[in-house]
């Protein structure tokens, strides 16, 4: 092949849509699992952190809020209105330059009194500012950052003392440092806890998944098991969700055995049917009859009835396997009136009933069986046909689901000894009138195949053949 030429052919590599692997039911499950466990333990986590951090800024600030209440009460003012501690604080921390535990009082324009923790630093407080001071008679915290490397959390209340009418700022302030540290340990185990817990929650939904699955994994080994041993039902009780996709299974199975077995029965019919004109022509051609190429004309048209025959049976068979089909009645019916009109101008065709009964069977096969039956009528009737759809819509047939049409001619009818002979293949009681006898055996044959019937009796209005067509509801 030269270079570059392309043949038009698919690749060999390339698959098709329908050829390629399934994602796996379990892994579905699996990612779902996994995805709802994170949002959730995330979601919970974070929450839960949050809950646990405010708590211990919480408490944080309360110790700061009891030293600062302790502050206020053992404040006084002396004689030369500055304030001063009438009780020493218990913390020895606030005696330790740089112990991270401070305290500052400032007001008016006296200097601010630190404790000897600050040592030679100042709290640079929000109630004190160049503007001059505001007044919280709440305690007020909030984080300062004005020591390098040493970030402080901040209470700080506005007071006026007994004795003096200065505004005075009192203000406790301790490095955060135990604060983060606890806060930071409260989410390392958060973390871990929530850790090990989403992972025992997706070992458990693997086991569950697994364990969920596992009648799938039965059928899978009873499928496997029927197309080793050659068994034709699924016979091993399975839980009760599962249980309905068995019943399909093996009524597919009973379907596909039905079919088979319909399919062998056709062709040995129709080989047997085939065998005596074949015999009857391998003799006269052995025995060079004279009247050879008659025989041969005679027997062939015999063979071609009995081909046609067994070809609209497998049509029909194979377009319901196809699946359900819904056909219009009316619709059907005023088709083939059309043609048989032409055929036979000089008859009258009327149809009457329900326009919108719909039918379980492929177009083509009701246009095949309306079509024998109404041209028939025409046929073989004095010139007058009447169909009726559904003529009695609250009868048992209509109850049932089944949809009935009647086929009624004026003609001399069919003797009711001969009903069931009429419709074997190649019968016929009208000799003189062209046909091949495979009409009624079809309309019988095709109604069978989708669950319907056909009957003949008299007709009370116009005294021929009645003809009672029964087929399932769409």
């Amino acid at each position: 092949m030269p270079a570059g030429e392309d043949t038009g052919a698919p690749a060999l590599t390339a698959r098709s849509p329908a050829m390629r692997p399934r994602a796996s039911l379990a892994r579905r499950m699996v990612l779902i699992a996994a995805g709802w466990i994170f949002v959730l333990l995330l979601g919970g986590g974070i929450a839960l952190e949050r809950t646990l951090t405010s708590e211990v800024e919480s408490n944080f600030d309360e110790q700061l809020d009891y030293i600062l209440t302790a502050m206020i009460a053992s404040a006084e003012i002396d004689a030369s209105g500055e304030v001063y501690f009438y009780r020493t604080l218990g913390d020895q921390r606030f005696l330790e330059p740089g112990s991270g535990l401070y305290w500052q009082i400032s007001g008016g324009d006296y200097e601010p009194w630190p404790s000897r923790s600050l040592w030679d630093r100042t709290l640079e407080l929000e109630g004190v500012t160049a503007q001059g001071e505001h007044f919280d008679s709440d305690v007020h915290f909030y984080n300062s950052g004005q020591f390098a490397g040493e970030p402080l959390r901040i209470a700080e209340r506005t007071v006026v003392l007994p004795g003096s009418e200065t505004r005075w700022t009192f203000a406790v302030a301790s490095a955060t440092e135990q604060m983060d540290t606890q806060i930071s340990r409260v989410r390392l185990i958060l973390i871990w806890s929530f850790a090990v817990l989403g992972l025992g929650l997706l070992v458990m939904a693997l086991l569950q998944i697994r364990y969920g699955l596992s009648p799938l994994r039965r059928v899978r080994a009873a499928i496997q098991n029927l197309r080793a041993t050659g068994a034709n039902r699924i016979a091993e009780p399975l839980p009760l969700e599962v249980q309905p996709l068995v019943d399909e299974v093996n009524a597919l199975l009973e379907h596909t055995e039905r079919q088979a077995e319909e399919a062998r029965r056709h062709a040995g019919n129709l080989a047997h049917a085939l065998k005596t004109p074949l015999t009857v022509l391998t003799n006269a051609a052995t025995a060079r009859a004279p009247d050879l190429g008659e025989a041969v004309m005679r027997e062939t048209r015999t063979m071609q009835r009995h081909v046609d025959h067994h070809l609209a049976r497998a049509r029909a068979v194979g377009r319901r396997a196809v699946g359900h089909s819904r056909t219009n009645v009316f619709a059907s019916a005023e088709a083939v009136r059309r043609a048989v009109e032409r055929l036979y101008p000089d008859g009258r065709l009327d149809i009457a009933g329900n326009r919108s009964a719909e039918v379980a069977i492929e177009r083509q096969d009701l246009d095949e069986m309306l079509g024998n039956l109404i041209e028939n009528a025409a046929k073989y009737g004095g010139g007058s046909v009447f169909v009726t759809i559904d003529p009695d819509e609250d009868t048992a047939e209509a109850r049932e689901g089944q949809c009935l049409i009647w086929i009624e001619d004026d003609g001399p009818g069919i003797p009711e000894a001969e009903r069931v002979r009429i419709f074997d293949r190649g019968a016929r009681l009208d000799t003189g009138k062209p046909g091949t006898g495979l009409g009624l055996a079809i309309v019988r044959d095709v109604a069978e195949i989708y669950g319907g019937s056909v009957t003949l009796g008299t007709s009370e209005d116009l005294g021929g053949l009645l003809v009672e067509l029964r087929l399932p509801r769409a």
